[in-house]
């Protein structure tokens, strides 16, 4: 009898046990629904108004991005269609480089001076020239001028100063090398000398002088 009911006091404690242990449990479920009911409670759903105004800003920024890309496209293309020739344009211009190369070499021939054959070649390069010019003309290719012109930076590449007081400081009296625009873009520089001023000999020696006094 007694083994029996210390049997039975045993799977009493047992399941008394079990309910204790389960408690918390069921406690922290309880607390973390109503955790999430409060976190539910705290997030408000925007509102019917505020929805359709964040819906208007989204497509107002979007539509804004494919005017932006449209006038980017345009003017892409409006430059591709102007200037797609470009490096064919700069290329083409050693055509005319070759004829004044050519030009020269003929002109500094000493068999050839002063010979029929020599006017005759002459005359048909500068014919030839002329109608490349021509022909780049009615591309909006044109030639810069520059003989007796200021030197322009933005057109003029100074390779030389050449002594000169007839001319202002800065004037240009010798092109090297004829440049070109394509409409309004500079397609390459003329290659220029421009006029210097010419020093006296007097100033020379009188700086030399005081060069060597000071020593």
């Amino acid at each position: 009898m007694e083994k029996e009911q210390n049997k039975n006091t045993t799977s009493i404690n047992s399941e008394e046990l079990d309910k204790e242990i389960a408690k918390p449990e069921e406690d922290l479920d309880s607390e973390k629904k109503q955790e999430t009911n409060q976190t539910k409670e705290d997030i408000k759903e925007p509102s019917p108004e505020e929805k359709i105004t964040e819906l208007e800003d989204k497509v107002a920024r979007t539509f804004a991005e494919m005017e932006n890309q449209r006038r980017r496209f345009e003017k892409e293309k409006e430059e591709a269609f102007e200037y797609g020739g470009y490096n064919f344009a700069r290329e083409a211009l050693n055509l005319i480089d070759n004829l004044d190369r050519s030009k020269q070499v003929l002109e500094n021939d000493e068999k050839l001076k002063d010979t029929e054959a020599l006017k005759k070649s002459l005359e048909h390069l500068d014919i030839i020239k002329k109608d490349t010019i021509s022909i780049f003309e009615k591309n909006n290719i044109k030639p810069i001028e520059s003989l007796n012109k200021r030197l322009d930076p933005n057109l003029h590449q100074a390779m030389m100063e050449i002594e000169d007081n007839t001319k202002e400081p800065g004037t240009i009296i010798q092109e090297i090398q004829k440049g070109f625009t394509i409409k309004e873009r500079l397609l390459r520089p003329s290659l220029v000398g421009v006029a210097k001023k010419t020093q006296e000999k007097g100033t020379k020696t009188e700086e030399s002088k005081e060069n060597s006094e000071t020593k």
